[in-house]
């Protein structure tokens, strides 16, 4: 995980983490019930997810300044996946 979110420092990586998930929290619509850990994991999982993706297909690099707006992108599309299999 080094480089995620600009820096290898997990205290780093947790603080940013909680703020991807929040904010991927607060722009998907209907209600998710989970607390603060969950909510740091999403953004966390939301920024390995987008990372490797755009990284696979050459979209940008590590430490770009739009790999933030990448795990944001990946968070919201794991709280969608999430969404629809609870609904099964």
């Amino acid at each position: 995980m080094d480089g995620i979110f600009g820096g290898s420092s997990w205290l780093w990586i947790i603080l940013v983490g909680l703020v991807v998930g929040v904010l991927a929290r607060l722009l998907k619509p209907g209600r998710d019930r989970m607390g603060l850990i969950l909510t740091t994991l999403l953004g966390i999982g939301g920024a390995v997810l987008a990372g490797w993706f755009g990284r696979t297909m050459g979209w940008y690099g590590a430490g770009e300044k739009v790999g933030f707006l990448a795990s944001l992108v990946g968070a919201i599309v794991i709280l969608l996946i999430v969404g629809m299999l609870r609904r099964r």
